[in-house]
């Protein structure tokens, strides 16, 4: 049976002194880069010194999240942060992009790579492909059931960590475009501004049609088959943390769940708790009717009258908690601090449980109506619960052991250190006393100072017994340990292949073979058909099999259900692939194949682009959103087939959560769209398969924007359009021409992506 690690969050290092304190056995972390919870605190060098140091004292571990993607500008950035790592002796770090997996396999091995969930693992194949590169641990994705978690940790020798609680993404992570196509704040690096959580205008009434509840799974963590359990949480407070990590490791240490430490965590911070789809598809996972922190219920409002409200409490209450009520119409529950309770008219500091109280509402409270739910939001019991003991700030930090080689001749002394070495010139004579002498060179070097290196043995060579003064070894001592540093050599990049496409090609792509009854083949050098389980491979024998490249989804939970289909394409010769995933790589036989990575795959640096190499991909697509200056500085680095998408029907969100209103049992499933509005934006969403896809109404058209760039490849991408024939046509001669068709948008291309 598998050894379940609890695995919990800290933004600070307050929060990590109070998850070791309640029972975590591994705390993840971010730095001041490359952190996808990039507006927490996160941790500078000194902080992350002290806290592995006393964590490895504790014996627990800690793991650096540099879970985000990196332009080409910031991987010498890249460099100092795992170097600080290495320094600072971090067990393992957390990523999504291809690039830092690279640098880490070359220059950094040592580490233990995990798998983000920003790398989107939903199924065994995907899982597999990632083991296979070197990953010692992938989390999986927050969407998947039991059996398929149990289904991907039947893989030997890769640990697997699931989330177990805390707050849920509408979309995939790492799928989820909405923040940095629309705001230009990208999800995938760590600003992500929550447009899940935003008010939409939908079927006549304004909804939040995406934002989810908290999962919290309870004791069901003693059925989860995996190595790690996940708590979210890296922007919630050192109380947060405390209170959750105290909850979960009684539960894993067989005390049970209890009541009375749920309500303790809906009191510091608590959406409505969900498992997800731990126990299969749920479509009551989102919350429509209000955002942000609830509380825990503590009663309904029975009347209101003279700035007063009166109900009955389910909990105790005392002056100065927080109380929350939900109020018809408002983005959020109105929240208000306790100022006066009375009880049987006569004014209380506390209630009990049970107890019916009237309290006071501030001025200007808004309409609130008798039913309305009361939660207790914040409690002054529960701030003052939860007490942490820490360390001193000097008590505890790493050091980097080593070992000296001293020796000592006729006219030199040298001290080497691996390829670090200092020497110092004199005339010595034999020692009176050779103990004594080889005992002082000893001391001299055991004093380390300030400098984080720890002796660990001092090799001496002296065979005729040569006495040293001591000034002259503290002065070799010095300008030894001051060359010394743990730092790799900065990472070769490759060098720019001064490569010239001769002339830019064209690619279409479709997810309707029926467009291409519109195309004149020639016009493109390749054409792209994003392939459905119910395709057959009748409908492409029209095309040139040369020019036909077949693409897997980004999202295939059952990926048995594009066997048959992939065999047909197979064995009728279809030889060029695209995948979105990595689950793909692991699902086509891609020795015998030729693979394009898309843009789901991010490739916004030389080094993610040298790893697809390595794994053997012969052509990668420029993110969706990345910009123009990136792009132009990757186009002539490194020989592998690169394409820059012109125009595309952007999946924002890409989710298994469904807004379809009937229930599952009755559902008509197949396909289904809705119309919707935020801001003024018109968004339109795709409800097919169990999936549901969001996409702003106007297409991203970059084509006039990136006349002066010359990848081997631009794509006219037309799939999720529902065009018309005509339409079709159209929107080909414009681009073709390198004019935009209007009205469309520019995500990143043209600014800066944050």
């Amino acid at each position: 049976m598998r050894k379940k690690e609890l695995l919990a969050p800290a933004g600070d290092i307050e929060a990590g002194y109070a998850a070791l304190y309640y029972g975590a056995d591994a705390v993840y972390l971010g730095l001041s880069k490359f952190s996808a919870r990039a507006t927490a605190i996160n941790f500078d060098e000194e902080n992350l010194d002290r806290f592995t140091a006393y964590a490895h004292h504790l014996q627990r571990k800690v793991y650096v999240a540099l879970n985000t993607v990196l332009q080409e500008d910031e991987l010498a950035d890249l460099i100092d942060s795992l170097d600080l790592c290495t320094r600072c002796h971090v067990d393992g770090l957390i990523i999504q992009d291809l690039g830092v997996a690279h640098v880490m396999k070359e220059k950094y091995p040592w580490f233990e790579m995990h798998a983000s969930t920003q790398m989107a693992v939903h199924n065994k194949e995907g899982a597999l492909f990632l083991k296979n590169m070197g990953f010692k641990r992938v989390v999986v994705a927050r969407e998947l059931t039991l059996k398929e978690i149990e289904e991907i940790a039947s893989i030997a020798d890769l640990e697997i960590e699931a989330f177990i609680h805390g707050a849920l993404c509408y979309s995939y992570s790492g799928l989820c475009q909405f923040s940095a196509v629309e705001h230009g704040r990208s999800a995938n690096r760590g600003k992500c501004l929550y447009p899940c959580r935003a008010e939409f205008e939908f079927q006549g009434k304004k909804t939040h049609l995406f934002s989810m509840k908290d999962m919290a799974l309870q004791a069901d963590v003693l059925k989860m088959p995996v190595d790690s359990l996940k708590i979210e949480g890296r922007k919630k407070s050192a109380l947060y943390v405390a209170a959750v990590t105290n909850y979960y490791r009684r539960i894993l240490d067989g005390k049970g769940a209890d009541q009375n430490l749920e309500n303790d965590i809906k009191q510091i911070f608590s959406r409505p708790w969900c498992q997800f789809h731990f126990n299969g598809k749920d479509k009551s996972v989102i919350d429509r009717n209000f955002v942000g922190h609830r509380g825990l219920l503590i009663g309904q409002v029975e009347d209101i009258y003279h700035g007063q409200i009166k109900f009955k409490t389910a909990h105790k209450i005392a002056r100065y908690d927080g109380l929350q009520i939900d109020c018809v119409g408002q983005e959020k529950p109105y929240g208000f601090s306790v100022q006066n309770i009375a009880v049987n008219h006569k004014s209380v500091y506390e209630a009990d449980k049970g107890e019916t109280v009237l309290i006071r509402l501030p001025k200007g409270y808004p309409h609130i109506k008798s039913g309305s739910l009361v939660y207790l939001a914040s409690s002054s019991a529960v701030k003052g619960k939860y007490k942490y003991t820490k360390p001193k700030e000097s008590l505890y930090r790493n050091n980097n052991d080593i070992t000296v080689h001293v020796n000592v001749k006729n006219n030199v002394i040298e001290a080497i250190y691996e390829q670090y070495r200092a020497s110092l010139e004199g005339v010595f004579t034999v020692a009176k006393n050779p103990e004594k002498c080889d005992q002082a060179i000893q001391e001299a070097f055991m004093k380390t100072g300030n400098t984080k290196l720890c002796l660990k043995e001092v090799v001496i060579y002296n065979p005729q017994q040569l006495f040293v003064p001591v000034s002259l070894l503290n002065q070799l001592r010095r300008a030894l340990y001051a060359q010394i540093r743990f730092e790799q050599e900065a990472v070769l990049l490759p060098e720019v292949e001064k490569k010239v496409t001769p002339q830019t090609q064209w690619s279409l792509k479709v997810d309707n073979p029926d467009y291409l009854t519109a195309v004149n083949a020639d016009q493109f050098a390749e054409i792209v058909v994003l392939l459905r389980p119910q395709m057959s491979v009748e409908a492409l024998r029209a095309l040139p099999k040369d020019k036909v490249r077949l693409a897997l989804p980004a999202v295939c939970r059952r990926p048995e259900k594009y066997r048959r289909l992939v065999s047909d394409c197979l064995s009728a010769g279809y030889l060029k692939w695209e995948v979105a995933n990595y689950w793909g790589l692991a699902f086509l036989p891609t020795e015998k194949l030729d693979i394009s990575l898309a843009s789901s795959v991010y490739m916004l640096n030389s080094q993610a682009m040298n790893m697809a190499l390595k794994i053997g991909a012969s052509g990668v697509m420029f993110s969706i959103e990345d910009t123009h200056s990136n792009i132009a500085k990757l186009i002539n680095q490194v020989n592998i087939q690169k394409t820059l998408v012109v125009s595309q029907y952007v999946p924002l969100f890409t989710s298994v959560g469904c807004i379809r209103d009937n229930d599952c049992s009755s559902c008509p499933r197949g396909e289904l769209w809705f119309n919707m509005k935020r801001n003024g934006r018109q968004y339109n969403a795709l409800s097919r398969d169990c999936q549901m896809m969001v996409f702003d109404a106007e297409p991203l058209c970059i084509a006039e924007e990136a006349k002066d760039l010359h990848p081997d490849l631009k794509q006219i991408d037309l799939s999720y359009g529902r065009l018309t024939i005509p339409e079709v046509k159209n929107i080909i001669k414009l681009i073709l021409s390198e004019n935009n068709v209007s009205n469309c948008i520019k995500a990143n291309f043209c600014s800066k992506m944050i």
